[in-house]
């Protein structure tokens, strides 16, 4: 087959950039932008009905940016009878329909994807082009470097290169303020009669509808409700909820960003993780409008520390991460959880009010915020020894703003420790304590975080107690746990059976 003089572009659901490398240098002439909506992305896990929605109506908007910028765009959409289904099948179909002198695009986020992009050069006799993702300020490459000879791979140095490289909250080579963390001043709890800030959320347009339309009878059986949809679609409506964020919300966010309450699951968040995650927004300005935001006084430094540390710090480490162990990382299983995923992770149909505010939030809004995943719902698989996979693949399909890349780490390495300690020094375990510290919760729930043990006690309770025994092998010489285990060891041997015996009965009973 002769090719023609062009080139074809493919671009993603999550490189919605026009600053992305596939498109630099674009000849509007005589290339193509190829844009494909394929069933396998949508089922290799049973996505969120509005994550679907989300990557849909947004990729069909930047296909109508594209087009007005008088850019050809060549694109497929999931319902169209002669669409394969998949990446490679509707390449495969672009390529015979343009003829194309080679085929260019970013490098994929996850890397499923990479794997079979690798394959494409020889499967389709075309020269492939896969350029660096430059949307982000680290690349694997430069994470691998920083890692190299490394024992323990600790964010919180890996964020402190990050600054120095970027410049971001530094002076004259030092952090702003003296120190490079603040994350100690934000760990309050809501404070009684503080004003809650009214949170934007972006009507329906008539793409959207569409979309919402087509993915409500297509995917009816996937979890989430749609009807609530209110997420920005288009890069001037992502740029508006970033602002909202920094104007309304920013100055209060470091303070309280650790607290939950019932029937808020918003608060002072930023909500544009999904934004980012998809490419409306990147990183870089978004770090650097927050920065603005304490130079001018209208917000605290500990605020917007903690903000950036979030991006530039957690995002880009696990995506270095990520990149550094795949395509291994997800197999391990440090602390042989087995146990299978409850039914009320989809349903929320348990007794534990703080786990059905939280699944409540997550089905209404595909988002909950970080407290919640990592202290609620992390927390409790991790106590409760909960196979990694399933966790995992719940909280890929969920979140609107679940891609491999970012979510397993989190999950696997900081949620659940099953990593055995590559990325968190200690599991994240907590009784119910914290989260009567943390939240309202408790007050509206059938058991007491104030009982340790019968049929009133907070489960959170003599889990956590549970968990440690059930782990000490594993556990009981990281010295950041040294202290419960002491706690432990000086209980009477009939309050540890009695622990056991009600940690049994109340997994068994799930």
């Amino acid at each position: 087959m002769k090719a023609g003089s062009g080139r074809l572009r493919l671009i993603l659901g999550d490189q919605l950039s026009h600053d992305i490398s596939s498109l630099n240098d674009i000849d509007r002439d005589h290339d193509i932008v190829l844009m494909v909506e394929v069933q396998t992305e949508t089922t290799y896990v049973p996505h969120h009905k509005q994550k679907i929605v989300l990557v849909l109506s947004a990729m069909r908007h930047f296909a109508e940016e594209l087009t007005a910028r008088g850019i050809s765009v060549d694109y497929v959409r999931l319902d169209d009878a002669s669409n394969s289904g998949s990446f490679s099948g509707e390449v495969e179909r672009a390529i015979k329909r343009h003829r194309p002198s080679a085929l260019i695009v970013t490098e994929p986020s996850e890397y499923r994807v990479r794997q079979f992009m690798d394959d494409w050069q020889d499967a389709f006799d075309l020269p492939v082009a896969i350029l660096s993702d430059t949307r982000f300020f680290s690349s694997p490459k430069e994470f691998a470097h920083w890692a190299d000879g490394k024992k323990q791979l600790r964010m919180e140095f890996f964020y402190r290169e990050m600054r120095r490289k970027t410049g971001l909250l530094m002076k004259d080579q030092e952090p702003v303020g003296g120190q490079w963390n603040f994350d100690s001043e934000n760990r309050k709890s809501l404070p009684k009669g503080l004003a809650l800030p009214t949170r934007h959320r972006f009507e329906a347009d008539a793409i959207t509808r569409d979309v919402m339309s087509m993915v409500g009878e297509r995917f009816a059986r996937h979890p989430g409700e749609i009807e609530s949809f209110g997420w920005p679609v288009t890069r001037s409506d992502a740029l508006f909820a970033l602002d909202h964020f920094i104007e309304d919300c920013l100055p209060s966010f470091g303070d309280v960003q650790d607290a939950m309450k019932q029937g808020e699951g918003f608060l002072f968040h930023a909500l544009i993780s999904p934004m980012l995650n998809i490419g409306l927004l990147v990183p870089d300005e978004v770090c650097r409008k927050a920065e603005a935001a304490n130079h001018t006084g209208h917000a605290p430094l500990n605020a917007v520390e903690g903000f950036i540390r979030q991006i530039l710090g957690w995002r880009e480490y696990v995506r270095g991460l990520y990149w550094l162990k795949m395509p291994n990382y997800s197999e391990g299983n440090a602390l042989n959880a087995n146990r299978p995923l409850p039914a009320f992770y989809w349903s929320g149909a348990t007794a534990m009010n703080c786990l059905k505010q939280c699944v409540g939030d997550t089905m209404r809004n595909a988002y909950a915020h970080h407290i919640q995943r990592l202290m609620v719902l992390g927390n409790f698989a991790l106590l409760a020894g909960i196979t990694p996979s399933e966790v995992e693949e719940w909280f890929l399909a969920v979140y609107a703003d679940a891609f491999e890349w970012v979510e397993l780490p989190n999950v696997h390495g900081m949620a659940l420790f099953a990593d055995g300690g590559v990325m968190a020094s200690k599991p994240y375990a907590a009784s119910g304590a914290y989260i009567d510290r943390m939240s309202d919760y408790c007050a509206d729930c059938a058991f007491s975080p104030k009982e340790k043990l019968g049929p009133k006690a907070c489960p959170f309770n003599y889990l956590y107690w549970d968990f440690l025994a059930r782990n000490r092998p594993a556990l009981s010489n990281n010295q950041r746990l040294a202290m419960p285990y002491r706690t432990l060891a000086a209980m009477s041997f009939e309050k540890r059976q009695q622990i056991a015996v009600e940690a049994k009965d109340f997994l068994d009973g799930l």
